[in-house]
């Protein structure tokens, strides 16, 4: 097997019980890195400090990687105008956070026979949105529900925007 150190250099191509020899010279342990390789390759490394150097670039993964959830708007058919512009407030808001949002119109009762003005209200509500995302699923009746899903535009100048107030300031 090819037998590599700590700083990645080759040692050399040797027995298994040579590796072995050398790692527990070194007081270090034989890490198995490439088995399908021919020979296969192993590195004398401190194994504890490899799992925790692994461990800390997987959570480094995770802080830069972008959760986006599903936030979901109700609304109701006979709603006053400012009920609906505080919640399409909210949608704004979750729009620009990055999350996609999910505007339902329950229908109740007698209100099923009043499809169109459903469909009227969830038009004028994506009217009022659209500047902040997209409709990624058109509305449709979901038996008594009307749905539908937006997801946030990609802002390009945001960065550029951010990096010239930065250089303002200094």
């Amino acid at each position: 097997m090819r037998v590599i150190d700590e700083q990645g250099k080759q040692m050399d191509v040797m027995s298994l019980a040579q590796a072995l020899q050398k790692a527990a010279e070194t007081k270090k342990d034989l890490v198995e890195v490439a088995p399908k390789a021919v020979p296969p390759v192993c590195k004398i490394i401190d194994f504890k400090k490899f799992k925790y150097q692994e461990a800390k670039k997987e959570q480094e993964e995770k802080k830069r990687s972008k959760r986006t959830e599903l936030k979901e708007i109700r609304l109701g058919l006979f709603m006053a105008e400012n009920d609906l512009n505080f919640r399409l407030n909210h949608a704004e808001k979750f729009l620009k956070e990055g999350h996609k949002v999910k505007i339902s119109l329950r229908l109740k009762g007698r209100e099923i026979t009043k499809k169109d003005l459903g469909l009227n209200l969830i038009n004028r509500a994506v009217e009022k949105i659209i500047p902040f995302g997209k409709v990624e699923v058109e509305p449709k009746f979901l038996g008594k529900q009307i749905e539908l899903i937006l997801t946030p535009l990609k802002v390009k100048g945001e960065k550029k925007e951010k990096n010239e107030e930065e250089k303002n300031e200094n």
